[in-house]
């Protein structure tokens, strides 16, 4: 949903929300393109809606990229420009709170400079990475999402191309949805109250205490 501030960072599971994803033509917010954008409506934690489109980037596809996501020039030059397809995106989830695996640090800052770009509004629905609850609530040695993936027995095929991710994502959501409710993970991690980000052990001039992860956006605190 179009508006003046950025959504919000959840560390929490929701029953409803849209995952998605994005292809790019590179990992730069600054300089690189999106090619492909694809998202999953989901209420109650069941499937409801798919939406996917490829994207016209107006510039080429390097090599490197298309050897990674099996998307090429040929296949997008009819396809829409991400004005378009953003402004469909936009339709499509509303108000809901979006997913997607390493979200926060990736696919939301391409999302938030189109917007700001095209529209002169950012998106303002929170988000759930769950590159971050799967940080939390397990103990992997990596924690690509092809990762949870196979630590959940999930397939994996398609991998890279955005719609096949999203379905993988939703996955691996509704597993770690599970996680967070279980006894043993309550015991182990606190969400803030103010802004829903996991709070972390922080040692200050009089000990330990616990901190937001949000901070400096949120600086609430709890003693120990």
């Amino acid at each position: 949903m179009l508006g003046d501030t950025r959504g919000r960072k959840l560390d929490k599971y929701m029953p409803d929300y849209v995952v998605f994803d994005l292809e790019t033509t590179g990992t730069s917010s600054v300089s690189d393109a999106v090619i492909e954008i694809s998202a999953i409506k989901v209420l109650d934690g069941k499937i409801a809606e798919e939406f996917s489109t490829l994207v016209n980037p107006e510039m080429p596809i390097p090599y490197y990229a298309s050897k990674v996501n099996h998307i090429y020039d040929n296949m997008v030059e009819n396809a829409p420009l991400f004005e378009k397809a953003l402004a469909d995106f936009d339709a499509f989830i509303g108000g809901m709170t979006l997913a997607g695996h390493n979200i926060h640090t990736f696919d939301m800052k391409f999302i938030w400079r189109d917007a700001e770009k095209y529209f002169g509004k950012t998106i303002t629905n929170p988000y759930i990475d769950t590159l971050s609850l799967s940080r939390q609530c397990l103990n992997l040695p990596a924690y690509k999402l092809t990762d949870l993936a196979a630590h959940y027995h999930i397939p994996a095929d398609g991998a890279h191309r955005a719609l096949a991710d999203c379905r993988m994502n939703q996955k691996v959501l509704e597993k770690l949805g599970e996680e967070l409710r279980s006894p043993e993970t309550q015991k182990r991690i606190k969400i803030c109250p103010k802004c829903g980000q996991f709070l972390k052990k922080r040692s200050g001039r009089y000990g330990e205490f616990w901190g937001c992860s949000g901070y400096p956006d949120c600086r609430y605190t709890e003693n120990i």
